[in-house]
Order: structure tokens, then sequence, then C-alpha cells
């Protein structure tokens, strides 16, 4: 198969992988003790998945892991990254660890391991326990303090193993989709006053971190969904509308960990300094608790100030005249370069090591995928270009390994390199897939 020549220069030692998530891959929903997630009811309230479909069997990875991980083998990616479900560790999301749910991510680390491919684990990739979504989910403070003992629980049983931890996915579209605009699970529709749900999971993050190191972990992240933001014009009102939504949708949460500080507020009516949700002692449990930044990167945005007497301060724009995936996602790859540069010039020498931790497409069901491929080469290209730059980014996790439950979406969204037939579970490789083998491949020392 013939690459397309786009060069690409990254730094010696860069890491190779892909991604996948719990809820979306693994089914076996009531198997071996597994307790029931926010996900798990969202999908079952009448009209909130498109189709009325649900994450029961997915990719069925629960029971066919071994075969996924021979397909990663064989890809030559060095390191995955997934998610550990929680409440298949605490199905009630508290109290003693349910031995068949560590079993489980304790095969699937040593087989990778064998294999020499890097275990790279998610400890909440969304699907909290629904018991602790019935006390107030991420809305109430007590359950970052159940995530910490989650964490402990996880890395008592990996620890030996797992040097690298990501302890939250996308804080950001949790609070926003789950918490704020009621479009994923758990579905409330709280606009501003989802606010707390950010910073219980920075919280949660805070506290985990703690014993993951004590554990022995190497480097823990997290991993967000950014985007770099224009304004719609030059206008005052609508650079100052870019401002506020940059302000909550990347600095939200990277201000807090890289900075120790939340940033300005003032545009949705809150100080920053004094936040009710904000106990003394928590921004200095977060604020320099990353050992690495994740960076989740789909598209850019572009915003214009928002209507008249709307809630939020800011509308976003479409972005035209470039290709779209087949979510209708806008294609720029060089964003992705905008967006990691961009975080050298805000961030400085308080930026650490850059991992981009998801990128990918959706394409059309079939094997022959030229546009995914031409994805992964122009945003891969946008990360060469940003390392020359002189920012430090060490790695690259194409989303996804396979195609899978997406989410509001259902199975109506292909992300994979590997295609997944989901009535009878069969995994074929698409051309991207092979594309990416012989990349990676040519790209490494005899």
């Amino acid at each position: 198969m013939t690459s397309p020549a786009t060069p690409w220069e990254l730094p010696a030692g860069f890491s190779w992988g892909t991604a996948t998530a719990a809820y979306q891959i693994e089914g076996a929903v009531t198997e071996d003790g597994r307790g029931r997630s926010v996900w798990d009811t969202f999908c079952a309230e009448p009209g909130r998945i498109r189709d009325g479909h649900t994450g029961e069997i997915a990719c069925d990875h629960y029971h066919r892991w071994a075969e996924d991980v021979a397909l990663m083998a064989d890809l030559g990616v060095d390191a995955y990254r997934f998610s550990i479900a929680w409440p298949r560790i605490q199905p009630d999301g508290r109290g003693k660890p349910n031995p068949a749910g560590l079993d489980f991510y304790d095969r699937l680390v040593d087989a990778l391991i064998e294999r020499g491919i890097t275990p790279t684990p998610t400890l909440f990739h969304w699907d909290l326990p629904q018991a602790l979504e019935d006390g107030g989910g991420w809305l109430a403070r007590d359950t970052a303090a159940r995530f910490a003992d989650y964490a402990e629980h996880v890395a008592a049983r990996l620890g030996d193993r797992v040097r690298t931890w990501i302890t939250l996915n996308e804080p950001f579209i949790h609070m926003a989709w789950g918490y704020a605009l009621g479009v994923h699970a758990p579905g409330h529709a709280l606009l501003l006053d989802a606010l707390p749900a950010a910073h219980h999971q920075l919280l949660g993050h805070g506290l985990a971190t703690a014993v993951l190191r004590e554990a022995g972990a190497e480097r823990v992240l997290v991993s967000n969904n950014l985007t770099p933001v224009t304004a719609a014009s030059e206008s005052a009102a609508d650079r100052a509308a870019a401002a506020a939504y940059d302000t909550l949708h990347n600095r939200l949460f990277t201000d807090p960990l890289l900075l120790g500080r939340y940033p300005d507020l003032s545009a949705y009516g809150h100080d920053a300094a004094a936040l009710p949700f904000v106990e003394p002692g928590d921004l200095d449990l977060i604020g320099g608790s990353v050992s690495g930044l994740g960076v989740n990167y789909y598209n850019p945005t572009v915003i214009a100030e928002g209507e008249p007497g709307a809630p939020l301060p800011f509308t976003t724009v479409e972005i035209t005249g470039v290709p779209r995936t087949a979510f209708d996602w806008p294609v720029v790859p060089e964003g992705l370069s905008t967006l990691l540069t961009g975080l050298g010039a805000r961030y400085g020498d308080a930026l650490p090591p850059i991992w981009i931790t998801e990128n990918g497409c959706s394409t059309a069901e079939g094997l022959d995928d030229p546009e995914r491929i031409a994805f992964l080469d122009g945003h891969i290209a946008a990360v060469s270009a940003a390392s020359k730059a002189g920012i430090d980014v060490r790695g690259y996790f194409v989303w996804s390994l396979l195609d899978n439950f997406e989410w509001a979406e259902g199975y109506h969204q292909r992300f994979g390199l590997i295609h997944v037939d989901f009535p009878t579970g069969i995994r074929t490789p698409r051309a991207s897939y092979h594309w990416l083998r012989e990349r990676i491949g040519a790209g490494r020392p005899e």
C-alpha cells in the first residue's frame, strides 16, 4: 500500500497508540457483578439514544479482548489507552472491590505487556455508578472522595505494572453534555448550575493522583477535549464572546491543573476567587497535579456574540469551505498545531509534556476509508509541525481501535480503524489500519 507523501518528523521515542472506552466496547453490562452505570440508565430512557441503541453488547470486548489485543499487536502500536468501568470495580461506587472486575483488567494488562504494548488506563470515561448519581453524582463533593477510593482499589491490583494513568476523560464534555445540556448521561440540563461538576471532577482527580503516586505511578494525566477558538469577526462583541467560550471550554479545567487557579468567570456571573463549591486547600491539591496533559482534538470552534437574553454569552458559527466527516464535523488539521502551539504560548514553563490521547474521525461503514487516511495523515503532520515548533509532544493515540457505541449516536458513527459487524462481532481491519501499520513501521529504526 502506498502511503501519502506527507513527511512526519517526530521526536525519538514517540509513542503510537490507539484508544477505546469501556462502555463503548465492552458490553456484558450485567456479567460478573458489574453494577449499573448512568449510561445504562440513560440508554433505557426512551428518546435519549438514536434508534434506541444501547451499550448492552457493544463490541463484546469483554469476551473478545484477546482477539482485540492481537489486532493491536499486528497494528504495531506500543500503547493502548482503555478505560476501566467503575461499576465493574465497585458496583455501587463504594465499598469493597469486586474481584471479578479487577480480574478482567488484570488479564488485559498482562496480555498487553506480553505483546509489548504499554497499558494506559483511564479511570473515568463517563460511566459513573448509578448509585453515586442517585446521591448527586459529580454535583456532590462526596463523589470526589469516592473516586479516590476507587482509584486506590485499581492501583492496588494494577499499579505494579501500570506506570501511566489518566484519571479523567474529557471532563469538560462530561460536565457540558451530561450536566449542563442533558444530551449525555446523566441527562441534566442545568446550564451554568453545572459548574460544581467541573470542580468536583478536578478535586477527584487531585485526590486520586495522590493515591496513584503512592502506588508507584510515574505519570498521571487528565485528557480533555480542547479546541482552538476564533472570533467570527473582529468586532469587540465577537471577540469577547470567543474569549468567554475559550474560558469555558479550554481554560476552566486547564488553568486549575497547570496554574492552580480558575480563570476569569465574570462572563458567567461568577467571581473565580469566591466559587461557593471550592473549599480551602482544593486548588493546592489540583494545581500542578498532572505530569502530562492529554489532548483530545477533533475540530476548531468559531464563536460569535450570543443572542440578546440567551443564557450563554456566545453562539457557535459553522465552519465552511473544508471537508466534513460522516459526523458532519469540519476537518481542519492545522487547528491541532494551532492548539498545541497556543498551549505553549499560554502556559509556558507550566505546560507539561503532551500526549494526543484522542484524534480520529467517523467515516462510512465500508472497509475502504481514504477519508480517514487523509484525516490521520494531516493531523499527525500537524503534531509534527507543533513538535518542530518546540512543543513537547510525546505520543499519539488514534480514536478509535474499533467501531463502537458512539454515545447518543448509538451505532451510527464509525470511528474504527477496524470495522465491527455488530450483529456478529466480526472484526475486519480497514484500509486505514493497514496504512497506519505501514507508516508506524516505516518510522521505526531497524
